[in-house]
This record gives C-alpha cells, sequence and structure tokens, in this order.
C-alpha cells in the first residue's frame, strides 16, 4: 500500500463533497443519484435509472459532466433510432477514395442514453459491446472507446406502451441501478421557491460553474481506490449476499458474479468517498440494492403476490450477516 494512499483518499472525498454540494445549488434532493454516478464512474461502471419522467435525471448528469469536464453526449430513446444511429457508420470517401468512419454519438466520455427501452433490441444490443468492452465492432473492425468512457441509461417502469424491456444480458452491463420517484413535500416546495427566484435555469449555472476534475483525475481515482483494503470477511459477505439470491424461493434467476465484482468493486469506491482506506460491511449493505435490484428475476407467484426485488433484497440483508 503506498505511503500517501490516505492523502489521495481524502482527495477523492474532498471532490466529491465539492460535486455534490456544487450539483445542490441546482438540483433539489437526489443526492443519493449523485453519490452512485460518482461511485460508479470511479469504479468503472455504468448506470440503470428507473424512474417517472421529471425527475432531474438529464440535469444531473449535465451537471456532473461539466463538473468533470467530460465529453457528454446524449441519445433520446425512439423505436426509430438504428444501431448506426448510435456507434456510427463507414462510408465511402470519393475523394480519398477509401471508406472512413463516422462516428456516432457512443465516441464520448459520458453517454446519457434517455428511454433505452424504447430502442429496438436491435438497436439496444448495439450498446452491448460498449458497456462491456468499451470497443464497438463496424464492418468487422474493432474501435476503441474514448477512455474513461461512462454510460447512464434511463428508462420509465411505468410505460408499456412502443416499449422493448432489456434483456437480462443488457440489464447485468449496468453495474449498478437506481430508482427515482417524486421529490418529498419540502423539497416540491423548494423547487417551487426556486423557480419563482429564476434558480432553476440550468444555463445560467453552466457559465458559473468551473469544472472540478479532468478525465485523467477520474482515471488516477480509478487506480487508487484499487488499492483500498478489503477484509476476507468482506469479500465473504459479498459471496453470500449473491449465493442468497441464488437460493432464495422467490426469485427464480439470481444475480451473476458480476453482481459480486460489482459490490467489491462499489465498496471500494464507497469507502474512498468516506475518507476510508478500507471497506466495511455497511459499505457493502448501502450498495446491496443497486448492485442487486436489476438482476434478479422473481417467480411468477411472487410477482402476481407483489413483491419487489428491493423487499426481497431487504430480506436477504437482514438474513445474512458477517461471519
Amino acid at each position: 500500500m503506498s505511503d500517501n494512499l490516505t492523502e489521495r483518499i481524502e482527495a477523492i472525498a474532498n471532490a466529491y463533497e465539492e460535486i455534490r454540494t456544487t450539483t445542490q445549488q441546482v438540483v433539489v434532493g437526489n443526492q443519493p443519484l449523485i453519490e452512485v454516478i460518482f461511485i460508479s464512474m470511479i469504479s468503472g461502471g455504468h448506470l440503470l435509472i428507473e424512474g417517472v419522467p421529471g425527475t432531474a435525471k438529464t440535469t444531473v448528469c449535465k451537471i456532473v459532466a461539466h463538473l468533470i469536464d467530460y465529453d457528454f453526449r446524449r441519445v433520446q430513446g425512439a423505436v426509430d433510432i438504428q444501431p448506426a444511429d448510435i456507434i456510427g457508420v463507414r462510408v465511402y470517401d470519393r475523394n480519398r477514395n477509401e471508406f472512413v468512419l463516422q462516428r456516432g454519438p457512443i465516441f464520448t466520455n459520458f453517454l446519457m442514453v434517455d428511454e433505452i427501452n424504447r430502442l429496438t433490441p436491435k438497436t439496444q444490443s448495439a450498446l452491448l459491446e460498449a458497456l462491456s468492452e468499451r470497443q464497438v465492432t463496424i464492418d468487422g473492425i474493432t474501435y476503441p472507446l474514448a477512455d474513461p468512457y461512462f454510460t447512464i441509461a434511463t428508462q420509465n417502469p411505468h410505460e408499456a406502451e412502443g416499449t422493448f424491456p432489456l434483456i437480462e444480458a443488457q440489464r447485468d452491463r449496468f453495474m449498478f441501478s437506481t430508482t427515482l420517484t417524486h421529490l418529498n413535500p419540502e423539497n416540491e416546495l423548494e423547487v417551487l421557491r426556486r423557480e419563482r427566484a429564476g434558480e432553476l435555469d440550468w444555463n445560467i449555472y453552466r457559465d458559473r460553474i468551473t469544472p472540478l476534475l479532468n478525465p485523467a483525475e477520474v482515471g488516477a481515482m480509478a487506480e487508487t481506490i484499487q488499492e483500498i483494503r478489503v477484509d476476507e470477511m468482506v469479500l465473504a459477505y459479498i459471496r453470500d449476499l449473491v449465493l442468497a439470491t441464488r437460493n432464495h424461493g422467490d426469485i427464480r434467476l439470481g444475480a451473476s458474479s458480476r453482481a459480486s465484482i460489482a459490490l467489491l468493486r462499489g465498496s471500494m469506491a464507497r469507502a474512498a468517498l468516506s475518507g476510508r482506506t478500507y471497506v466495511i460491511p455497511d459499505d457493502v449493505r448501502d450498495l446491496a440494492h443497486p448492485a442487486l435490484r436489476h438482476r434478479i428475476l422473481l417467480s411468477r407467484e411472487a410477482a402476481i403476490a407483489g413483491v419487489t426485488p428491493d423487499q426481497i433484497i431487504d430480506e436477504i440483508l437482514e438474513s445474512i450477516g458477517v461471519s
């Protein structure tokens, strides 16, 4: 372990706190979302957001991308979007007498796919290689994506018309998922206060806020969290939680090994955000829902009875202890 690890971890914690505080100037609530976005980025993963419209998902993403000086692109899901609209296409250049690549929006640091479940399965599959291998293949030629590369996808779970549910392989590629609901009464009132004062316009803050980090610094943070200590008992705890999803009576398909890796990497990142050089069980518990909820399939009986993945995860957390 490096001698200055403590200082580098403290720098990560301070950077996150500054980003969180700055974001609060524009966005009301949504602090758990900001945390899981930051954890996902420095863990090398991607994030799936499920929530109703109008919960500031796009605004939060724009702010975070701006604060980290990422190149940000956004794709709006629709049934007529084709894979080439996202990854790009090779076209013939008569002047150069060769095929050249017209790059799609996926060639960026930060890609946001709004309403991913409005994309057809064919178009959704175009993202699989990018999410897991950080590269795309066009006409048999493989092109690497930017480093770092980060994707956030959103979907509205309450809307079914004109949508195509994500296949399990696609959902599994997201390191974490989070759910957003409407604001509580006090935060809703704060929105009205800020609107009345003219403080909700993102364009006003965009020119005032300067980037706090750059992509290279995020890459250095990702390397730093690899040095965080994880005791064997914490590894066993992660294993036990994931295995419990595979043996639960209400679950038809349990979490994959990607869930174990997500819990491990995410817990190390969360420890850094808390200014610690070691992982504690609370880090794992706090990320259990984001890492597991989108990776488990309920049995038909449980679904009919109205059981939710979050309820089952709560039950597992109560029954599994640290040994």
